[in-house]
């Protein structure tokens, strides 16, 4: 038993798979007692028995996978953008101090700012239409991005640059091993940058959309169809895990030597 104690013990995959199973089944059998036993209003928490049963008629009548693919969609195209902006400049900023001196004064509060409270500014720029939504999750996933590339482009060694121009490399030659140095550790950053996404389209989505996770719940709370409510909450969890499962997949494929230094991911 003293072993159990012990600390950074490996766990064995059969013990995490079974600790894992235990978890979720304490979980699941608090739910039961803190229902049948009427210990909270349905409202606040709905039988589990009818969650499962609205969880099915999210599928048949509700289109859930539709709704899913317009939530990943979103999430997508403002994810595209945020790389496709942020991974070169934090590159930059790691290069050159005096840029990342000139950005960072900006960058660094919006980090720090409850990305909520920008929703009206938005709508009231972009109305209430797709590009409202695809603009509040570039605004909510840029800023995260662009501190983590600039992070792991400060990591690479200045030997490695200095060799680099030993051997005769151009500034350009450099930025780009710069970049390959850096991306896989950014490329293991778009795991919690997906949760963000998922996080941030649920409340865009509730601002006039017709379509998505988000608008699904919303639509299920305005008519107190709490127990459709949970159902849709536990399917953005399981959306989330299986596309972040994916990205972990795809890293352990293109970075295999990444592997230890990722441990539980």
């Amino acid at each position: 038993m003293s072993s159990v104690w012990t600390i950074r013990k490996p766990v064995s995959q059969q013990a995490r798979l079974s600790l894992a199973l235990a978890a979720w089944a304490l979980v699941i059998t608090i739910w039961f007692v803190l229902t049948r036993g009427h210990l909270l209003p349905p409202f606040a928490l709905p039988d589990p028995i009818g969650v499962v049963k609205a969880m099915g008629r999210l599928w048949t009548e509700y289109d859930l996978l539709g709704n899913v693919f317009m939530s990943w969609w979103r999430i997508a195209q403002a994810f595209l953008w945020s790389a496709l902006i942020a991974i070169p400049l934090g590159v930059l900023m790691g290069a050159f101090p005096w840029l990342h001196d000139f950005v960072n004064p900006v960058a660094a509060p919006m980090r720090s700012m409850p990305i909520t409270a920008f929703l009206p500014a938005f709508m009231a720029l972009f109305g209430m239409d797709e590009g409202m939504k695809v603009g509040f999750l570039i605004f909510g996933m840029f800023f995260y991005l662009l501190a983590v590339v600039v992070e792991e482009a400060n990591k690479v060694d200045h030997s490695l640059l200095e060799t680099a121009y030993t051997l005769g490399a151009s500034t350009k030659d450099v930025l780009w091993l710069m970049f390959r140095a850096s991306f896989p550790a950014i490329f293991g950053s778009f795991r919690i940058l997906y949760d963000v996404g998922w996080t941030y389209v649920i409340l865009a989505e509730m601002v006039n959309a017709r379509k998505g996770v988000g608008y699904m719940v919303e639509a299920a709370r305005k008519v107190l169809d709490f127990e459709r409510v949970y159902a849709g909450i536990i399917a953005i969890g399981v959306a989330a895990f299986l596309f972040r499962w994916l990205l972990t997949a795809a890293e352990r494929k293109l970075f295999p030597w990444r592997e230890p230094a990722k441990g539980r991911a």
